[in-house]
């Protein structure tokens, strides 16, 4: 079993076990969100781990569970909702006779005065291995991989900012860790015999502090960058200069950088006698995070995960490391494939759902800079196949029922696209509507920006359109 498929670690682990010819099951708090991101052979069961009497039924019949969960988003107190949802797992896995635990926290002295996520993080080790079952647990530093939260957060940092004016922790030392690496620990896990409780520091080949992880980063991709460390910014004042520059929303900021204060180093090296694991360094690592960045859209995002009180977000301009994202999800009542039935129609004579005369407005603007405008239209009005044109777009990706990803092809300072998912069962159904733009540089930024409110009208719109064409699709009306 996998608790925590929906985030960043979760979400490929899922992906590899599958390939592996593993039997899963997935414990999601809202099943038909992961449903149909999981192979057949994959169970999804409904459960919430801070929900005692949801976990015993989904627990019967495990062997060995990964425990990948933390409330790190939550905007309550996320260490005691931590530590409620390991106490219930654990008394539930213990009563289903679950053999092993495997369990992924945070390096950091123990004996130091660590940070409440760290704190946290340990704390939960601690109470997973008090139920009596046997527990593997990981400590590892910050993950390097496109997607995952710290090397966002170090990704937006170095892109966005010539010069920095970065805090203390800037030269805290870490062992960064390739996420390759850390999914194959996880893995090779399963098969290591579980007769008491053990605890693996694990790392990447090389020591190095945030700012020369930056560095690092910034060498690779070619950018001249200058950080200057003043003592004078406080966590709070940190979080709140983070929320400006990265991804991270502003209370996760705020946890995450309190935890950079404290170095995080393998002391403890028993991992590389017990596993064949032989982690890659900094180099090599960021090399494959910056290569993987476009197939990342397709994969697991940290900012995937539901926030510990269940809830969906929407939002409009969230930073994803180097892009922008404009991402909104609304609930219908309709399968799936009534769901999307309007978005495999989308463009040419059915246009765009909400503000037509706009949509046709910017393709004539696009066509005065020498772009193609909106005069191609779409070949098929009903099956987008991928390759094909759609008025300014043109068709990446297409899995009928899921999804529909369009790339811009009119004359923007950037990269853009346009992606449709659509995930349910027979009788609900969720939509998420979402806009990528990748600027380049000051120019592309401003364009982002000047475009805002408009955005907010046009993207909300076309949502709110498809819903109402979803459901006249729905009452067995006719689509236009």
């Amino acid at each position: 079993m996998i608790a925590g498929a929906t985030g960043y670690i979760g979400g490929r682990l899922l992906k590899m076990l599958e390939s592996s010819g593993h039997r899963l099951r997935c414990l999601a708090r809202h099943p038909e969100t992961l449903q149909a991101k999981v192979g057949a052979g994959t169970e999804v069961v409904k459960g919430d781990v801070l929900d005692p009497a949801s976990l015993d039924a989904a627990l019967q019949g495990v062997h060995t569970a990964y425990y990948l969960v933390h409330s790190m988003g939550s905007s309550g107190d996320f260490e005691s909702e931590d530590q409620q949802a390991a106490l219930n797992f654990a008394r539930a896995a213990r009563s289903a006779g679950v053999k092993k635990i495997i369990y992924l926290g945070g390096l950091g002295k123990s004996e130091d005065q660590l940070s409440a996520h760290l704190r946290s993080r340990h704390e939960v080790g601690r109470i997973l291995g008090e139920s009596g079952v046997p527990v593997i647990e990981f400590r590892a530093s910050i993950v390097i991989g496109s997607g995952s939260v710290s090397f966002e957060m170090i990704r937006s940092l170095t892109e966005r900012l010539p010069v920095m004016i970065a805090p203390r922790w800037v030269s805290t030392l870490a062992q960064p860790i390739a996420i390759e690496d850390l999914l194959a620990y996880l893995i090779e896990a399963l098969d290591l015999p579980a007769e008491q409780s053990q605890v693996f520091e694990i790392g990447g080949a090389d020591q190095a502090s945030y700012g020369q992880i930056m560095r690092e980063y910034a060498r690779q991709r070619g950018l001249r960058r200058f950080i200057i460390p003043v003592p004078v910014l406080t966590p709070r004042l940190s979080s709140l200069w983070l929320g400006l520059v990265t991804p991270l929303y502003a209370r996760i900021g705020r946890k995450l950088v309190e935890s950079l204060r404290h170095p995080t180093l393998v002391e403890n090296h028993s991992a590389l006698q017990v596993f064949k694991v032989r982690p890659r360094g900094l180099v090599e690592a960021i090399a494959r995070a910056i290569g993987n960045e476009d197939r990342e859209l397709a994969e697991t995002r940290w900012s995937d995960a539901l926030s510990s009180a269940g809830k969906q977000r929407g939002w409009g301009g969230a930073r994803f490391g180097a892009r922008i994202v404009d991402s909104r999800i609304v609930s219908i009542n309709c399968p799936p494939a009534a769901g999307f039935a309007p978005i495999r129609r989308i463009g040419g004579k059915t246009g765009w759902y909400y503000g037509d005369w706009l949509w046709q407005l910017r393709g004539w603007l696009d066509l005065l800079v020498g772009g193609v405008g909106m005069r191609r239209g779409r070949p098929n009005p009903e099956f987008p196949t991928v390759g094909e044109t759609l008025d300014f777009w043109r068709v990446e990706a297409f899995e009928p029922n899921q999804r529909l990803r369009l790339a811009a092809e009119m004359k923007v300072p950037g990269r853009a696209w346009l992606e449709f998912e659509v995930q349910g069962d027979n009788a609900r159904s969720f939509i998420r509507q979402t806009a990528f733009f990748d600027p380049v540089g000051l120019p592309g930024l401003l364009y982002w920006y000047a475009l805002y409110p408009l955005h907010q009208f046009v993207f909300a719109g076309m949502l709110r359109g498809i819903v109402e064409a979803v459901m006249r699709e729905c009452n067995g009306e006719a689509i236009g």
